[in-house]
């Protein structure tokens, strides 16, 4: 690459696009990488600011931005993903369906803190739409070393394990049981307004309500409905209401008794706090064994508008397992400020 005069740039090859920019009317490329610049096109590239031109002369171990930015594109892109052409350096990656975008952390971080190159991405374990932009890759300089970018590679690999940055789990069909419980819904003194909560965000994923039984405060009948739902098939089984610390609230209990292995009862999150996540794990000869996911709610879910049940359910929708490491990581974000106007998941809510 030689930086030349423009007015002498005929005939010589564009080693970059040219952007023109007029403010409510265009951002475009007026010329691409790899453009023969003519005659003609010299007062074009003088009225867009450019009086001197980098035009392409291959110097070995240097790698072109466009180059260098399918590199970057290499280290993220993941199944389910899709991507544009290389533009000024630069390549978007979007979702091609619904799911859960994973964000390897160390990884990102590793290709980021080499200086001169960049990836960009949304924020992890959060639930995606067919089409949402995910993450924007490139080089900051026109030309880099190609050392450094296979220096960036090896170190990405080393921090993912030889995965890719990125990775997008499509949301699976999941059958659900539903346990309502308190003695005022099961007697009939107040309407049960929690289950249609629960109902309204299943519809958001692919969801399937297989059973649904009202229970007044006895934890023996609330285990054995459990322990029915899942011999019925039941992928995810949520209870609500009981799950305070009050001897009455015997939740806890009953999910504990199913036998399924206590992930967390309580979450540094508000709304949210007194969070029950539990794994089930059903074996039958002859056949695969399969994890149940039993989540115990508390009160709040059922009036406030986003709570620890929004940050959990789209992970359980896209089998992901949640660690007590993950719940306990949710304090920095784990605060909801209650917006007037909520943005959730556009907002700092979850995202320590």
């Amino acid at each position: 690459m030689r930086l030349i005069k423009t007015v002498d740039a005929e005939g010589t090859v564009l080693c970059h696009d040219i952007t023109q920019i007029i403010k409510g009317v265009t951002k475009d490329a007026v010329f691409c990488k790899g453009h023969v610049v003519t005659k003609e096109d010299i007062p074009i590239l003088l009225s867009v600011g450019k009086d001197q031109l980098y035009v392409w002369e291959k110097e070995e171990g240097m790698l072109h931005e466009n180059d260098a930015a399918e590199i970057l594109c290499a280290m993220c892109l993941g199944e389910h993903m899709e991507r544009s052409q290389a533009k000024e350096g630069k390549i978007e990656l979007t979702a091609a369906c619904d799911g859960l975008l994973k964000v390897h952390r160390k990884g990102l971080y590793a290709v980021n803190s080499f200086g001169q190159m960049m990836i960009a991405a949304r924020h992890g374990n959060f639930a995606v739409k067919q089409g949402d932009k995910l993450a924007g890759t490139r080089i900051i300089p026109l030309v880099i070393e190609e050392e450094k970018m296979e220096a960036a590679r090896q170190a990405a690999m080393e921090a993912t394990g030889g995965r890719e940055i990125l990775e997008l789990k499509p949301f699976a069909h999941k059958k659900v049981g539903i346990v309502t419980t308190g003695n005022e819904v099961f007697y009939g003194r107040i309407k049960d307004t929690f289950t249609p909560v629960i109902e309204d965000k299943l519809k958001a994923f692919d969801a399937e309500v297989i059973d649904h039984v009202i229970w007044n405060d006895d934890d023996k009948k609330v285990t054995a409905s459990i322990l029915s739902m899942i011999e019925k098939g039941a992928d995810v089984v949520i209870c609500t209401g009981g799950m305070s610390v009050d001897p009455d609230d015997k939740t806890p209990l009953a999910i504990k008794n199913t036998g399924a292995k206590i992930i967390s009862y309580g979450a540094p999150v508000l709304p949210g706090a007194m969070f029950l996540l539990a794994y089930y794990t059903v074996e039958k000869a002859g056949e695969e064994s399969r994890t149940v996911a039993v989540m115990g709610l508390p009160g709040c879910v059922m009036y406030a508008k986003r709570t620890i049940f929004d940050l959990v359910l789209p992970r359980v929708m896209a089998d992901d397992e949640v660690t007590a490491e993950d719940l306990a990581g949710l304090g920095e974000g784990g605060l909801c400020l209650n917006c007037p106007v909520c943005t959730f998941p556009n907002c700092g809510f979850g995202k320590g």
